[in-house]
């Protein structure tokens, strides 16, 4: 057996979720939650004018709108650039 075959076999799982957690990803979910938080603390009602109608609404539920409309353009174009 190669010592990764045996590392394997003794029970060595608290490697993976080492591996989950690189400097990347923490960055990542603290963004996140530091999004959340200064959407969800911005709760008063604002005037939007898309090209021509314009719309009153909370400004959270905009700037989560606009997250959401970001993070799959991201996620769009990340999954185009691996392919």
């Amino acid at each position: 057996m190669s010592p990764n075959e045996t590392s394997r076999a003794s029970g060595g799982g608290g490697s993976r979720f080492a591996e989950a957690l690189t400097p990347g990803r923490i960055a990542m979910a603290a963004l996140a939650i530091v999004t959340l938080v200064f959407i969800f603390q911005n709760t008063r009602e604002v005037k939007i004018r898309l090209l021509v109608p314009e719309v009153s609404m909370p400004l959270y539920l905009a700037l989560l709108a606009t997250a959401l409309i970001g993070a799959a353009c991201g996620y769009y174009a990340a999954a185009r650039r691996r392919k």
